[in-house]
């Protein structure tokens, strides 16, 4: 497989002024591995879904699109639910009923991973909630040497317990990337009062090799030990935000592999295992840098331009990067 999603699968019930609430299929490592799905390639979670109604309406979104499911054999799980409620301007608040466990013996089990990935993406709950972040880290850090590594800390405040304890699991999470995302909100809870660039110096200090940070209206930068870029958000009419980080991560990890960014085998193609994989990262020049985030933003607004965590296929990405 190219690309291995580790991470929660959640039912976002979305409340708006004025409106009824809609059960939309959520979670963001499901919509990152939705969203790489949506653009063409092969891609597993590894997550936890409940046999209700929720899960089937999640199943119902991610097989259709090509999400392989792996699961940890658990079969007394019930679907996480987030009320994600809208204001005004489309911002969202979230409320949580989630619970994470999945278990260390999913490493033992062949079945469970019959082929290893190029990439493995982790992030959010499943990355921060115990007990399933132990799991799901060690996971990473087990295929290391072999693939490619992104983490996106999407904080959620109400299910990370204390400040310290948070920041000490996320900077694991760090460490063991070669590629991060986060919003400036994300930051600002992380690391109060200290400024994007010095967080993201820290990071890229702890062995990262690039930096994303997501600006919502005010664009995104993308940071290396060589280069800055910014750029500005994509022009959208914005119904909702929901899912608009987690499409410009996925159009971040397929543009990564279309610069052949991804894997950490040996061979003629791939970058090398360890150091040299994260040093090759590390060199890309302002203009692939420019072109990554001209991508993401551009899916972000697409996203952001309808209701739900709904990311663009490979054909829409492509027509909202080449209008005027």
């Amino acid at each position: 497989m190219t690309f291995l999603v580790i991470g929660e699968s959640v039912a976002d019930i979305v409340r708006a002024p004025g409106a009824l609430d809609v059960a939309h299929p959520g979670g963001s490592p499901a919509n990152v591995a939705y969203g790489l799905a949506r653009l063409g390639h092969d891609v597993a979670l590894l997550t936890q879904l409940g046999d209700d109604a929720m899960g089937e309406l999640i199943r119902a979104r991610l097989l259709p699109a090509g999400v392989r499911l792996l699961d940890d054999g658990q079969r007394d799980v019930r679907t996480p639910t987030a009320v994600v409620s809208l204001d005004a301007e489309g911002r969202a608040s979230y409320t949580f009923d989630i619970a994470w466990t999945l278990r260390p013996s999913v490493l033992e089990e062949p079945s469970v991973l019959t082929e290893e990935p190029r990439h493995v993406h982790l992030g959010s709950i499943g990355a921060a909630a115990a007990p399933g972040a132990a799991t799901a880290l060690a996971i990473a850090e087990g295929l290391r040497a072999r693939a490619t590594v992104s983490y996106d800390p999407n904080v959620r405040p109400a299910l990370m317990g204390g400040h310290a304890a948070a920041l000490a699991q996320a900077e694991r999470c760090v460490a063991a990337a070669d590629v991060v995302k986060a919003s400036d909100e994300d930051l600002a809870w992380l690391y109060p009062g200290e400024p994007e660039a010095a967080v993201a110096e820290r990071w890229l200090g702890m062995g990262v090799a690039l930096v994303l940070v997501t600006r919502g209206a005010a664009g995104a930068a993308a940071y290396t030990a060589r280069h800055t870029v910014t750029a500005p958000a994509g022009e959208a009419a914005v119904v909702d935000t929901v899912g608009a980080g987690d499409a410009f991560m996925a159009a971040v990890l397929d543009g990564l592999d279309q610069l052949d960014q991804l894997d950490g085998r040996d061979g003629p193609h791939g970058p090398g295992p360890g150091g040299r994989r994260r040093e090759r990262l590390s060199r890309l020049g302002a203009p692939e840098l420019a072109e990554l985030l001209w991508r993401a933003t551009a899916a972000a607004a697409v996203t952001v331009s309808r209701a739900g965590a709904r990311p663009p296929d490979a054909a829409e990405l492509e027509r909202a990067l080449q209008a005027p």
